[in-house]
Protein backbone atom coordinates (compact mmCIF):
# COMPACT_ATOMS: atom_id res chain seq x y z
CA UNK A 1 0.00 0.00 0.00
CA UNK A 2 1.53 3.29 -1.12
CA UNK A 3 -0.95 5.58 0.63
CA UNK A 4 -2.56 8.68 -0.81
CA UNK A 5 -0.41 11.02 -2.82
CA UNK A 6 0.32 14.34 -1.17
CA UNK A 7 -0.55 16.11 -4.44
CA UNK A 8 -4.00 14.48 -4.62
CA UNK A 9 -4.95 15.59 -1.11
CA UNK A 10 -3.78 19.15 -1.59
CA UNK A 11 -5.41 19.58 -5.00
CA UNK A 12 -8.60 18.01 -3.74
CA UNK A 13 -8.90 20.62 -1.02
CA UNK A 14 -8.64 18.05 1.78
CA UNK A 15 -7.13 18.89 5.14
CA UNK A 16 -3.33 18.67 5.06
CA UNK A 17 -1.89 16.10 7.43
CA UNK A 18 0.47 16.94 10.28
CA UNK A 19 2.39 14.47 12.42
CA UNK A 20 3.71 15.65 15.77
CA UNK A 21 6.53 13.38 16.87
CA UNK A 22 6.25 13.17 20.65
CA UNK A 23 6.52 10.59 23.39
CA UNK A 24 4.30 12.76 25.59
CA UNK A 25 0.89 13.30 23.95
CA UNK A 26 -0.44 14.69 27.22
CA UNK A 27 2.26 17.34 27.62
CA UNK A 28 1.17 20.97 27.49
CA UNK A 29 3.37 21.87 24.51
CA UNK A 30 2.25 18.89 22.45
CA UNK A 31 -1.42 19.54 23.12
CA UNK A 32 -1.16 23.24 22.33
CA UNK A 33 0.66 22.62 19.05
CA UNK A 34 -1.94 20.03 18.06
CA UNK A 35 -4.85 22.29 18.97
CA UNK A 36 -3.44 25.29 17.10
CA UNK A 37 -2.75 23.21 13.99
CA UNK A 38 -6.25 21.73 14.01
CA UNK A 39 -7.74 25.22 14.30
CA UNK A 40 -5.60 26.22 11.30
CA UNK A 41 -7.07 23.42 9.21
CA UNK A 42 -4.66 20.53 9.71
CA UNK A 43 -5.52 16.91 10.43
CA UNK A 44 -3.19 16.09 13.32
CA UNK A 45 -1.73 12.83 14.61
CA UNK A 46 0.62 12.55 17.60
CA UNK A 47 3.01 9.62 17.17
CA UNK A 48 5.82 8.24 19.30
CA UNK A 49 8.97 8.46 17.11
CA UNK A 50 10.32 5.25 18.66
CA UNK A 51 7.38 3.34 17.16
CA UNK A 52 8.24 4.28 13.58
CA UNK A 53 10.10 2.05 11.13
CA UNK A 54 12.42 3.71 8.61
CA UNK A 55 13.07 2.16 5.19
CA UNK A 56 15.93 3.59 3.12
CA UNK A 57 16.13 2.86 -0.61
CA UNK A 58 17.11 4.48 -3.91
CA UNK A 59 13.63 5.98 -4.35
CA UNK A 60 13.71 8.10 -1.21
CA UNK A 61 12.53 5.48 1.26
CA UNK A 62 9.44 5.27 3.44
CA UNK A 63 8.33 5.45 7.04
CA UNK A 64 5.95 2.87 8.49
CA UNK A 65 3.72 3.07 11.54
CA UNK A 66 2.14 -0.12 12.86
CA UNK A 67 2.57 -1.86 9.52
CA UNK A 68 1.28 0.94 7.27
CA UNK A 69 3.13 3.59 5.26
CA UNK A 70 2.90 6.95 7.01
CA UNK A 71 1.90 9.81 4.70
CA UNK A 72 1.76 13.45 5.73
CA UNK A 73 2.46 16.95 4.50
CA UNK A 74 4.32 18.21 7.58
CA UNK A 75 6.07 17.09 10.76
CA UNK A 76 6.80 18.89 14.03
CA UNK A 77 9.50 16.95 15.92
CA UNK A 78 9.32 17.16 19.72
CA UNK A 79 12.41 15.03 20.22
CA UNK A 80 13.59 14.51 23.80
CA UNK A 81 17.29 14.58 24.63
CA UNK A 82 17.43 10.86 25.44
CA UNK A 83 16.28 9.87 21.93
CA UNK A 84 18.11 12.54 19.92
CA UNK A 85 19.97 10.14 17.65
CA UNK A 86 16.93 8.03 16.84
CA UNK A 87 14.75 11.11 16.44
CA UNK A 88 17.20 12.76 14.06
CA UNK A 89 17.20 9.62 11.88
CA UNK A 90 13.40 9.69 11.65
CA UNK A 91 13.24 13.42 10.85
CA UNK A 92 15.93 13.02 8.20
CA UNK A 93 13.84 10.36 6.50
CA UNK A 94 10.80 12.64 6.42
CA UNK A 95 13.02 15.28 4.78
CA UNK A 96 14.08 12.78 2.10
CA UNK A 97 10.40 12.12 1.41
CA UNK A 98 9.79 15.82 0.74
CA UNK A 99 7.81 16.45 3.92
CA UNK A 100 7.79 19.91 5.56
CA UNK A 101 9.68 19.67 8.86
CA UNK A 102 9.79 22.17 11.73
CA UNK A 103 12.66 21.66 12.77
CA UNK A 104 15.19 20.04 10.44
CA UNK A 105 17.25 17.02 11.46
CA UNK A 106 20.50 18.98 11.12
CA UNK A 107 19.12 21.84 13.21
CA UNK A 108 18.13 19.47 16.00
CA UNK A 109 21.53 17.76 15.95
CA UNK A 110 23.43 21.06 16.04
CA UNK A 111 21.41 22.46 18.92
CA UNK A 112 21.88 19.31 21.03
CA UNK A 113 25.68 19.62 20.89
CA UNK A 114 26.49 22.71 22.96
CA UNK A 115 30.08 22.99 21.72
CA UNK A 116 29.07 22.75 18.06
CA UNK A 117 26.33 25.31 18.70
CA UNK A 118 28.86 27.71 20.25
CA UNK A 119 31.24 27.24 17.32
CA UNK A 120 28.52 27.92 14.75
CA UNK A 121 27.16 30.94 16.59
CA UNK A 122 30.56 32.60 16.96
CA UNK A 123 31.02 32.14 13.20
CA UNK A 124 27.90 34.31 12.80
CA UNK A 125 29.19 36.89 15.32
CA UNK A 126 26.66 35.79 17.94
CA UNK A 127 28.22 36.51 21.37
CA UNK A 128 28.47 33.56 23.76
CA UNK A 129 30.17 33.02 27.14
CA UNK A 130 33.80 31.87 26.81
CA UNK A 131 33.62 28.07 26.70
CA UNK A 132 36.20 25.28 26.86
CA UNK A 133 35.69 21.58 26.14
CA UNK A 134 37.97 19.62 28.49
CA UNK A 135 39.17 16.20 27.35
CA UNK A 136 41.46 15.41 30.31
CA UNK A 137 40.94 16.38 33.94
CA UNK A 138 44.57 17.56 34.15
CA UNK A 139 43.61 20.43 31.81
CA UNK A 140 40.79 21.66 34.05
CA UNK A 141 42.70 24.43 35.83
CA UNK A 142 44.03 25.82 32.55
CA UNK A 143 40.49 25.85 31.15
CA UNK A 144 39.16 27.56 34.29
CA UNK A 145 41.75 30.30 33.95
CA UNK A 146 40.99 30.71 30.25
CA UNK A 147 37.29 31.37 30.95
CA UNK A 148 38.03 33.95 33.65
CA UNK A 149 38.68 31.89 36.79
CA UNK A 150 36.29 30.82 39.52
CA UNK A 151 33.44 30.81 40.05
CA UNK A 152 32.80 29.12 36.71
CA UNK A 153 30.12 26.92 35.23
CA UNK A 154 30.73 23.21 34.64
CA UNK A 155 28.20 21.52 32.40
CA UNK A 156 27.62 18.47 30.27
CA UNK A 157 27.84 19.09 26.54
CA UNK A 158 24.53 17.33 25.93
CA UNK A 159 22.38 18.16 28.98
CA UNK A 160 18.96 19.86 28.82
CA UNK A 161 16.53 21.59 31.22
CA UNK A 162 19.43 22.55 33.49
CA UNK A 163 20.52 18.95 34.10
CA UNK A 164 24.26 18.41 34.39
CA UNK A 165 24.95 22.10 35.09
CA UNK A 166 26.96 23.13 38.15
CA UNK A 167 28.55 26.26 39.60
CA UNK A 168 32.11 25.59 40.77
CA UNK A 169 33.33 28.10 43.36
CA UNK A 170 36.90 26.75 43.58
CA UNK A 171 39.42 25.15 41.26
CA UNK A 172 39.20 21.95 43.31
CA UNK A 173 35.43 21.78 42.80
CA UNK A 174 35.90 22.35 39.09
CA UNK A 175 38.43 19.51 38.83
CA UNK A 176 36.22 17.13 40.76
CA UNK A 177 33.21 17.88 38.55
CA UNK A 178 35.21 17.50 35.34
CA UNK A 179 36.75 14.25 36.59
CA UNK A 180 33.34 12.82 37.51
CA UNK A 181 31.89 13.71 34.11
CA UNK A 182 34.81 12.16 32.26
CA UNK A 183 34.47 9.00 34.35
CA UNK A 184 30.84 8.78 33.17
CA UNK A 185 31.88 9.24 29.52
CA UNK A 186 30.31 12.70 29.48
CA UNK A 187 31.85 15.62 27.61
CA UNK A 188 32.41 18.39 30.19
CA UNK A 189 32.40 22.06 29.30
CA UNK A 190 33.97 24.78 31.44
CA UNK A 191 32.18 28.06 30.86
CA UNK A 192 32.56 31.69 31.88
CA UNK A 193 30.32 32.69 34.79
CA UNK A 194 28.38 35.93 34.28
CA UNK A 195 27.98 37.37 37.78
CA UNK A 196 25.52 40.12 36.84
CA UNK A 197 23.14 37.54 35.35
CA UNK A 198 23.24 35.14 38.30
CA UNK A 199 19.98 33.23 38.63
CA UNK A 200 18.23 34.88 35.70
CA UNK A 201 18.13 34.83 31.93
CA UNK A 202 15.92 35.74 29.00
CA UNK A 203 14.29 33.20 26.72
CA UNK A 204 13.15 34.41 23.32
CA UNK A 205 10.88 32.21 21.21
CA UNK A 206 11.82 32.43 17.55
CA UNK A 207 9.32 31.17 14.98
CA UNK A 208 10.03 31.45 11.27
CA UNK A 209 12.85 33.94 11.68
CA UNK A 210 11.19 36.36 14.10
CA UNK A 211 10.81 36.67 17.88
CA UNK A 212 7.15 36.06 18.72
CA UNK A 213 7.45 36.12 22.53
CA UNK A 214 10.03 36.58 25.28
CA UNK A 215 10.21 36.06 29.02
CA UNK A 216 12.63 36.64 31.85
CA UNK A 217 13.26 33.60 34.04
CA UNK A 218 14.43 33.85 37.64
CA UNK A 219 15.84 31.00 39.71
CA UNK A 220 14.12 29.81 42.87
CA UNK A 221 15.90 30.53 46.17
CA UNK A 222 19.66 29.97 46.10
CA UNK A 223 19.49 28.02 42.82
CA UNK A 224 21.54 29.67 40.05
CA UNK A 225 19.79 27.82 37.19
CA UNK A 226 16.66 29.66 36.08
CA UNK A 227 14.90 26.84 34.21
CA UNK A 228 11.10 26.81 34.53
CA UNK A 229 11.20 23.04 35.10
CA UNK A 230 13.40 23.62 38.16
CA UNK A 231 10.83 25.85 39.81
CA UNK A 232 11.99 29.18 38.45
CA UNK A 233 9.55 32.07 38.05
CA UNK A 234 8.77 33.71 34.72
CA UNK A 235 7.55 37.10 33.58
CA UNK A 236 6.83 38.60 30.18
CA UNK A 237 9.49 40.99 28.91
CA UNK A 238 9.92 43.33 25.96
CA UNK A 239 13.42 42.77 24.65
CA UNK A 240 15.52 45.28 22.75
CA UNK A 241 16.12 45.08 18.98
CA UNK A 242 19.67 43.91 19.75
CA UNK A 243 18.39 40.92 21.75
CA UNK A 244 15.90 40.13 18.97
CA UNK A 245 18.61 40.31 16.31
CA UNK A 246 20.91 37.99 18.23
CA UNK A 247 18.14 35.48 18.96
CA UNK A 248 17.08 35.33 15.31
CA UNK A 249 20.67 35.05 14.07
CA UNK A 250 21.39 32.21 16.51
CA UNK A 251 18.31 30.26 15.41
CA UNK A 252 19.09 30.86 11.75
CA UNK A 253 22.73 29.79 12.06
CA UNK A 254 21.69 26.50 13.67
CA UNK A 255 19.00 25.98 11.03
CA UNK A 256 15.97 26.12 13.33
CA UNK A 257 12.48 27.33 12.38
CA UNK A 258 11.31 27.03 15.99
CA UNK A 259 13.77 27.79 18.78
CA UNK A 260 13.97 28.86 22.39
CA UNK A 261 17.05 31.07 22.61
CA UNK A 262 18.36 31.55 26.15
CA UNK A 263 20.36 34.74 26.65
CA UNK A 264 22.25 36.25 29.58
CA UNK A 265 22.17 39.97 30.31
CA UNK A 266 25.87 40.74 30.72
CA UNK A 267 27.46 44.14 31.28
CA UNK A 268 28.66 43.97 27.66
CA UNK A 269 25.27 43.08 26.22
CA UNK A 270 23.44 39.83 25.47
CA UNK A 271 25.23 36.48 25.47
CA UNK A 272 23.56 33.38 24.04
CA UNK A 273 23.75 30.58 26.56
CA UNK A 274 21.82 27.88 24.73
CA UNK A 275 19.44 27.28 21.84
CA UNK A 276 16.65 24.74 22.37
CA UNK A 277 15.12 23.02 19.34
CA UNK A 278 12.11 21.68 21.30
CA UNK A 279 11.32 24.59 23.62
CA UNK A 280 8.61 24.09 26.20
CA UNK A 281 5.61 26.37 25.72
CA UNK A 282 3.97 26.14 29.13
CA UNK A 283 6.19 28.67 30.89
CA UNK A 284 6.14 31.33 28.22
CA UNK A 285 2.46 30.96 27.32
CA UNK A 286 1.59 31.33 31.00
CA UNK A 287 2.77 34.95 30.77
CA UNK A 288 2.16 35.93 27.12
CA UNK A 289 -1.15 34.15 26.56
CA UNK A 290 -2.26 30.55 26.10
CA UNK A 291 -1.84 29.37 22.53
CA UNK A 292 0.09 32.43 21.33
CA UNK A 293 3.34 30.69 20.41
CA UNK A 294 1.59 27.54 19.17
CA UNK A 295 -0.59 29.73 16.97
CA UNK A 296 2.49 31.28 15.39
CA UNK A 297 3.83 27.80 14.64
CA UNK A 298 0.53 26.93 12.94
CA UNK A 299 0.80 30.08 10.80
CA UNK A 300 4.33 29.04 9.81
CA UNK A 301 3.04 25.60 8.83
CA UNK A 302 0.46 27.16 6.54
CA UNK A 303 3.05 29.44 4.94
CA UNK A 304 5.37 26.52 4.29
CA UNK A 305 2.52 24.48 2.81
CA UNK A 306 1.58 27.32 0.46
CA UNK A 307 5.23 27.69 -0.59
CA UNK A 308 5.49 23.95 -1.22
CA UNK A 309 2.32 23.95 -3.30
CA UNK A 310 3.46 26.96 -5.32
CA UNK A 311 6.81 25.32 -6.10
CA UNK A 312 5.13 22.13 -7.33
CA UNK A 313 2.33 23.91 -9.20
CA UNK A 314 -0.41 22.58 -6.91
CA UNK A 315 -3.32 24.99 -6.39
CA UNK A 316 -3.78 26.21 -2.84
CA UNK A 317 -7.02 25.68 -0.95
CA UNK A 318 -7.94 29.31 -1.74
CA UNK A 319 -7.29 28.70 -5.45
CA UNK A 320 -9.43 25.56 -5.40
CA UNK A 321 -12.26 27.44 -3.70
CA UNK A 322 -12.07 30.20 -6.30
CA UNK A 323 -12.10 27.65 -9.14
CA UNK A 324 -15.21 26.07 -7.65
CA UNK A 325 -16.87 29.51 -7.53
CA UNK A 326 -16.00 30.21 -11.16
CA UNK A 327 -17.27 26.79 -12.19
CA UNK A 328 -20.56 27.40 -10.39
CA UNK A 329 -20.97 30.79 -12.10
CA UNK A 330 -20.33 29.20 -15.49
CA UNK A 331 -23.03 26.58 -14.89
CA UNK A 332 -25.49 29.26 -13.83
Amino acid sequence: MKGLKRETRAAGNMDPRLVILSRGPGLYSTKQLARAAEEAGWAVRIIDPLKLTVLVDDEGGRIYYKGWPLECEAVIPRIGHSITRRGVHVVRQFERMGVIVINSSSGIARSRDKLVACQLMTEADVPVPITANVGAWEDTIRAVNQVGGTPCVIKSNEGTHGSGVFLAHTEQQARQLVYQMLERDMRPLVQEYIQESHGKDIRALVVGGKVVAAMRRRAHGSEFRSNFHLGGSVESVDISPRFEEIACTAASKLGLDLAGVDMLESSNGPLVLEVNSSPGLEGIESVVGEGLVAGEVAKLLNRRLEESQAESGIPSSEDVTEMHRESSKARD
